[in-house]
């Protein structure tokens, strides 16, 4: 089994060096709908894994300058304690497997949904926020600042329970609340926040015995390689491919959890 978990760590990360969107969304399903994971296991393994692999792209980021460190700031201020709550909140709760499953897999359906919308309608959504200018915000300046805790709250929650959000949810989200930054900040501003949020969150699941190190291992094996062949490869491959083909499978995946 150890050698499918890295064949299956190879394909997501190449996927996701291919279209840059984060493992969460395919990983987290995989390891469920395929291997028979536990869905609380797979979350937590998933977030570690996440936190792992995103360092990478987030230190590159940072020597290029395309992150925005205030912005970081203020998505953390709200994601890293939402997340912290969020397994509390699991803990106090203490539910039994069942209900566990359930929450989770809810959860985690309908992050998945949200997520393929966001890939899909990424290109007008980004042209609405264009064309406002950020008109709503500049108005409201001093809102700007409580709007983006407020997102980074709502993605903490996400992703502590789900695993999923913290990629095109939140690129998404910042066009809206920067419509005005170039999108390779906001890609980058986006992946170096997901390091503490995944890595707050998957720290927490561990406490909670929700994590398979032997799991972690076996993927890292796997998805470190695909990473770097895929994201030499996605260069080359054009968005507007790639986009609705990805978008299609998260659909399916997340129906499919929705009935499972």
């Amino acid at each position: 089994m150890d050698w499918l978990y890295t064949f299956s760590g190879f394909v997501v990360g190449f996927v996701v060096g291919v279209t840059g969107v984060g493992g969460g969304s395919l990983m987290t399903p995989v390891l469920v709908l395929l291997f028979g994971v536990a869905p609380a296991t797979a979350v937590g393994t998933d977030l570690l894994y996440a936190a792992l692999t995103k360092m990478g792209g987030s230190w590159v980021h940072g020597r290029r300058g395309t992150v925005d460190w205030k912005v970081v700031r203020l998505l953390a201020v709200g994601s890293l304690p939402a997340a912290l709550c969020s397994m509390i909140l699991l803990h106090y709760l203490a539910l039994d497997e069942k209900h566990l499953k359930s929450l989770i897999t809810s959860v985690l359906s309908v992050a998945l949904l949200l997520t393929a919308a966001a890939m899909l309608f990424k290109p007008y959504l980004e042209k609405i926020g264009k064309r406002q200018d950020g008109l709503i915000f500049e108005l409201h300046a001093h809102h700007l600042t409580g709007a983006t805790v407020m997102t980074g709250a709502v993605l903490g929650v996400l992703v502590t329970i789900s695993s999923v959000g913290a990629g095109a949810l939140g690129v998404v989200v910042l066009l809206f609340l920067y419509p005005r930054a170039p999108m390779s900040k906001i890609v980058g501003t986006d992946i170096a926040h997901a390091v503490p949020l995944t890595l707050v969150a998957g720290l927490g699941h561990a406490v909670l015995g929700t994590v398979d190190y032997g799991l972690l291992g076996s993927l890292l094996l796997g998805s470190l390689p695909g990473i770097y062949l895929g994201s030499h490869i996605g260069v080359k491959v054009p968005d507007r491919v790639l986009r609705p083909i990805l978008a299609s499978m998260l659909t399916i995946i997340g129906v499919k959890l929705m009935l499972h």
